[in-house]
């Protein structure tokens, strides 16, 4: 029999059952025990504190209840990994007892409070992340004076309410030389954190969302540092940006939501990763970046005040996966450069002043799952799309596009979930085609001058039917502007949530399919302006969710039956004519 056990590992083994009583086995020798990723819903049995010699991984189960005081014990700790579960409540006071711990890992539980100053008694610490827990208080330079070691800090408030803040003074000189520093949804600010200057190991600087209200000081552009990671990004900072941060291989920068100008910034050849939008740069997009970063996967430079044309050098980058150039001022043609851009999955040109017509090698972009032209001057007919039989969204709103719908939108994208063209000049029928389109939740062919009848098989639109819950196409959708209850509403991050048909403001006639009533998640049905006869279907009243109904300026018969959603929702009450 196994008298006497110094480590024990039974990570990800399914294990049903966190063991309450200590088991016959003599573990008072145990050193190691790893019970990561078994799924336990329970709270730390008491016996383990009496291990004084421990070190403890308990990650991804979903543990809960406080840690208790009793954690102080554990005085040879040497690493501590309570990472993804559910525990709550504070840190207690007696972790400044474990000074020989070196990892303490808390990341991603329900945690919150006030973080004890007796944190900063952990001489021994490396690595310290405590994110994605809702800490509240006072950060101050009693909790990190004799962290001497510390090399890895990462601080994320899960919660939209910022109630952690730094009150650090502005000539601390920091006992520690960071490696990886990520500090995010905390106050910072409002000055750049001045004691970043003695830092001269670091390769991963994230300071999001911090209020730091202010220019970044020369020092910190002449570090001799080499990143891997850059995000700065949804604070107030300003200024100019130069071109003298170095970078290792794959590297990410994120500089977005902040009111940087002048012009774009190049830097080196290993980002990959480049977030530049929603600030003041101004100036063309480089002519040369294709040299000078052709590494770029992703590439953001929207909401700015770029103007000038597209590059051609653009089509030189071929691992583009994201083009996102939207709301500028660019002008001229899209270039014919897209069969050199293989990886494309997003193109969103959006808001600009763009005109001529649409290339025809944009269609041989087969991974592409987002195109976004909205809002710009486009004219002729829409080429041919058939290849690209990926695609989630297709937005050519607001344009001068002419010609038919084309068909293979119908054929080949029955991936598509959103298809607005609205404010056009589109003709001809509306295509049965477009009722295989079984995962559609936006639909909108308004304001265009189509003519004919309603697909009868418009009830076929399953989308319409159920919630639309496939989370990892709903992380992009760009923005859409959406009509309801006679407003524009912009939607951007809930966009996956809105089911709308509008077929307004067309030459449309015949009666109102009966098929419209079986889509019942429906919140904005708009068929007004057009030239439709007949009753009114006598089930119109399944459109349980429905919030803007609009029928009018039609020649329909019949009435509405009466339903408590037209009581609920201002202005849904239509008007028949």
């Amino acid at each position: 029999m196994l008298h006497s056990l110094v480590e024990l590992h039974l990570p990800f083994c399914r294990l049903s059952i966190l063991p309450l009583t200590l088991p016959s086995i003599n573990f008072t020798s145990l050193l190691v025990l790893d019970l990561s990723g078994n799924g336990f819903n329970s709270t730390i049995p008491p016996w383990m504190f009496n291990l004084t010699k421990l070190t403890l991984n308990l990650g991804y189960n979903r543990l809960t209840g406080k840690l208790p005081d009793s954690l102080g014990y554990l005085k040879s700790l040497r690493y501590l990994t309570l990472w993804d579960n559910s525990f709550h409540g504070s840190i207690p006071k007696s972790i400044g007892n474990l000074t020989s711990l070196e990892e303490f890992y808390l990341a991603r539980n329900q945690m919150s409070g006030i973080i004890p100053e007796s944190l900063g008694q952990l001489s021994s610490l490396v690595a310290l992340d405590i994110s994605e827990n809702t800490w509240e208080g006072v950060i101050t330079e009693a909790h990190l004076a004799k962290l001497r070691g510390l090399t890895y800090v990462s601080i994320d408030i899960a919660s939209p309410n910022i109630s952690l803040v730094f009150d650090i003074p502005f000539d601390w000189i920091p006992p520690f030389n960071l490696r990886y520093l990520n500090i995010k949804s905390c106050r910072l600010g409002p000055k750049f954190p001045a004691w970043l200057k003695n830092q001269t190991e670091l390769t991963v600087v994230v300071l999001h969302y911090t209020f730091i209200s202010d220019t970044i000081p020369d020092w910190f552009w002449q570090l001799d540092l080499q990143l891997s990671t850059l995000d700065i990004s949804s604070n107030q900072l300003s200024g100019r940006v130069p071109n003298s941060l170095r970078f290792k291989y794959s590297s990410t920068v994120d500089l977005s939501f902040n009111r940087f100008e002048g012009p774009l910034p190049l830097w080196s050849s290993n980002i990959t990763m480049l977030n530049l939008n929603d600030n003041m740069f101004s100036g063309p997009i480089p002519y040369n970046i294709d040299e000078v970063m052709p590494s770029l996967t992703d590439l953001d430079i929207s909401s700015n005040s770029l103007s000038g044309r597209i590059p051609l050098s653009l089509g030189n980058m071929s691992q583009l996966t994201t083009m996102v150039i939207s709301n500028n001022h660019l002008s001229g043609q899209i270039p014919h450069f897209w069969n050199k851009l293989p990886f494309l999955y997003i193109v969103d040109v959006s808001n600009n002043s763009l005109s001529g017509s649409i290339p025809r090698s944009l269609g041989s972009l087969t991974s592409l799952n987002f195109l976004i032209l909205s809002s710009n001057n486009f004219s002729g007919e829409v080429p041919s799309l058939r290849n690209c039989t990926d695609m989630k969204s297709l937005d050519l709103s607001d344009n001068k596009f002419s010609g038919p719908i084309p068909a293979s939108i119908g054929e080949n994208m029955l991936s598509l979930l959103i298809l607005s063209l609205r404010l056009n000049s589109f003709t001809g029928n509306i295509h049965s085609q477009l009722c295989g389109l079984s995962n559609l939740h936006i639909l909108d062919l308004s304001h265009n001058n189509l003519s004919g009848k309603i697909p009868q098989c418009i009830g076929n639109l399953s989308g319409f039917k159920s919630v639309f819950t496939d989370k990892d196409t709903s992380k992009y959708q760009g923005k859409l502007e959406v009509v309801s209850k006679g407003r524009v509403l912009v939607y951007d991050s809930i966009l996956y949530l809105v089911n709308n048909v509008d077929l307004s403001d067309n030459n449309l006639s015949g009666e109102m399919p009966v098929g419209l009533t079986s889509l019942l998640k429906l919140g904005t049905l708009n068929l007004s302006m057009n030239h439709l006869t007949g009753n009114i279907p006598e089930k119109i009243g399944n459109l349980e969710q429905i919030e803007t109904l609009d029928l009018s300026t039609n020649k329909l018969s019949g009435s509405i039956p009466e339903h408590d959603f037209f009581n609920i929702f201002e202005s849904s009450q239509p008007v028949i004519q």
